[in-house]
């Protein structure tokens, strides 16, 4: 059984101009989402998570040598990944001495959660 079907010439639409509208737009505001990608990029690499994951469990401020024996990469390796999170506003830091001590900021991670939620 044929079908008789009209076909429209194929248009090319002008430059620029969309093919449909969008179904949704973004809520989030661009500042916010750099922010958020920051922490979320921060939190890309499993020693980072794991390392987050310790400090807040861990009740008060934690010595870098505490963490390094919990982890199969060198003092070096654990202290790059503690400075890409402090540079993401994740982990806080002090001084005492010779040694850092590292804990989690109380609300680095909240504005992340929200937006997940």
């Amino acid at each position: 059984m044929a079908l008789d079907l009209d076909l429209a010439p194929k248009t090319k639409r002008p430059a620029g101009e969309p093919c449909c509208d969008p179904v949704v737009h973004p809520d989030i505001e661009p500042a916010a989402a750099e922010r958020i990608a920051a922490v979320a990029k921060a939190l890309g690499d499993p020693v980072r998570m794991q390392l987050v994951d310790v400090l807040r469990k861990h009740a008060g401020k934690v010595c870098v040598c505490e963490l390094v024996p919990l982890f199969d990469v060198s003092q070096p390796t654990v202290s790059h990944h503690l400075k890409r999170l402090r540079e993401a506003g994740i982990v806080g830091s002090e001084r005492r001495g010779l040694w850092a001590y590292y804990y989690v900021e109380p609300d680095a991670l909240e504005e992340l959660t929200t937006w997940l939620g």
